[in-house]
């Protein structure tokens, strides 16, 4: 996931997808989401034979042979090994579930998580500056922007939890020689439900290609890439919570995404300026039904 080569982040340069991978999984294990207990039996028969149905008809629409069906046998293995089914589910399915999931919103546009949401980043008031280096690479951005209900009401001490890449394209916590926090915050909107956060603009990167995954991309003729963006939680008392990336315009792969994960509502209107870029962006959270 890189595209500089700064001496300063040479620890950061060593990032293999299998350390990646395990992360993100032991993160999803500790995040509680897994949730078997909560699902009904009948949907589970329905959506695996559904899902076993579909893979079935796959062999025999396609002739699927055995060198073929081998090769998925070990390539699924190796998914497993490297830790990548987050990556892997996040990167090609996320999207249509959460289509499927938001679908009953009027407020703002959401998007997928992804692999990299670390809950428990330090809490600041706004106007906030997030974690990062002294000597933290990229341009410096201004985020800002007010937070509502569907019904225009400001939303005073909602939560706008912010992460994203560096300007090599690593996450925190995924990549070594980082701070454990380095560019995650939740930052506290004021009484207008107005947030301000300084932070620094992400770069576009591709996903790990050391892996499974990648292994796949390059099998089947892919690109790797996802746009530059920034994710974003957003929390209030009695409201849906908004999940969202926000892309920024220009960018070569806001068309081909990898991930599948870029909406027009989700493009950033950014102002340029010597040394420092800024953008606005709100928020508008739908009631909890």
């Amino acid at each position: 996931m890189t595209q500089t080569t700064d001496p300063k982040t040479s620890d950061e340069l060593a990032a293999r997808a299998a350390d990646s991978g395990a992360g993100a999984t032991a993160n999803f294990r500790q995040s509680g989401k897994t949730g078997s207990a909560q699902v009904d039996p009948e949907r589970v028969a329905l959506l695996a034979g559904s899902l076993i149905k579909a893979a079935n008809d796959l062999v025999r629409e396609h002739g699927v042979s055995y060198d073929e069906y081998n090769a998925l046998k070990s390539w699924l293995i190796s998914v497993g090994e490297d830790g990548e089914w987050p990556l892997f589910l996040d990167v090609w399915l996320e999207h249509s579930v959460e289509e499927v999931n938001t679908s009953h919103r009027k407020g703002s546009k959401g998007t997928i998580e992804g692999p990299y949401y670390v809950p428990g980043a330090p809490e600041q008031d706004s106007p906030a500056t997030i974690p990062m280096r002294e000597d933290e690479p990229g341009t410096p951005l201004v985020f800002a922007g007010q937070v509502r209900d569907v019904d225009g009401t400001p939303l005073s001490n909602a939560v706008v939890d912010l992460w994203h890449a560096d300007a090599n394209g690593f996450y925190s916590q995924f990549a070594p020689g980082l701070d454990q926090w380095n560019l995650r915050v939740r930052v506290r909107t004021d009484a207008d439900g107005r947030y301000e956060i300084n932070t620094v603009q992400p770069a576009p990167y591709q996903i790990p290609t050391d892996g499974a995954c990648g292994k796949l991309i390059a099998a089947a003729g892919w690109h790797a890439w996802r746009p530059a963006h920034l994710h974003v939680k957003v929390e209030a008392p009695d409201h849906e919570t908004l999940t969202a990336q926000l892309y920024f315009p220009g960018d070569a792969h806001n068309d081909d995404d990898i991930a599948s994960a870029v909406k027009p509502e989700l493009l950033l209107d950014v102002a340029e300026s010597e040394g420092k870029n800024s953008t606005e962006y709100d928020f508008v959270l739908d009631p909890v039904r």
